[in-house]
């Protein structure tokens, strides 16, 4: 037999896991965010999507890659860089640097090769063409930065966070108001349930 109180504490036992799942999912979207929107912007670099399998297994299509300025002179063999396949023009490749090479006149020319590739890229990268190198990588977030793009992605984010963070606060409350009422209607423990007067009997 199923009594109200069994029903209500089933509730806020669903309720609360309810809550707790919404406010998970609102910390990993706030922190996915920050990495892929704040960052970037406060620290001067750029969020890319990986679009090929070049660079699988560690960077499979679809990941997001966070690229930030770096001078050449401090780009070693074995670190991803991202840099223009023709100087000036906006495609661009991130592969790893194989080998650092110098030139008669001290120019630095880097040979570098997609992890999966079998061989090196046909030409070697020059400072011109280097756009920076990968920060930190975060999995599959590129997809919905590739498919929502422009103002949207900012709205779209926005409304999404309001929304979660909406409800979290709303079961929250509720779950306070409901333990609330709970109390209310319990009888004080301290208070006899019977008093008597002096002279009953």
């Amino acid at each position: 037999m199923t009594t109200p109180d069994d029903t209500r504490a089933r509730g806020g036992i669903l309720r609360l896991l309810i809550t707790s799942l919404v406010v998970a999912v609102l910390a990993v979207i706030v922190g996915i965010g920050v990495l892929a929107i704040v960052v970037p912007a406060a620290t001067g670099s750029r969020a890319l999507t990986v679009l090929t399998s070049s660079m699988e297994p560690g960077l499979p299509p679809g990941t997001m890659v966070v690229v930030r300025p770096t001078d050449v002179a401090d780009i070693e063999p074995g670190t991803i860089v991202t840099y223009q396949l023709e100087s000036g023009k906006p495609t661009l490749v991130t592969h790893r640097v194989t080998q650092r090479l110098l030139t008669a006149d001290g120019d630095v020319l880097l040979i570098t090769k997609g992890d999966a590739n079998a061989e090196a890229d046909a030409a070697p990268v020059r400072e011109v063409q280097v756009v920076g190198t990968v920060w930190y990588a975060i999995p599959y977030v590129g997809w919905a930065a590739t498919a929502i793009t422009g103002p949207q992605r900012s709205i779209i984010i926005t409304v999404v966070i309001v929304a979660l963070f909406a409800y979290a606060v709303w079961a929250f409350g509720s779950s306070l108001y409901e333990r609330s009422k709970r109390r209310r209607r319990e009888p004080d423990r301290d208070t006899p349930e019977f008093a008597t007067r002096p002279g009953d009997t």
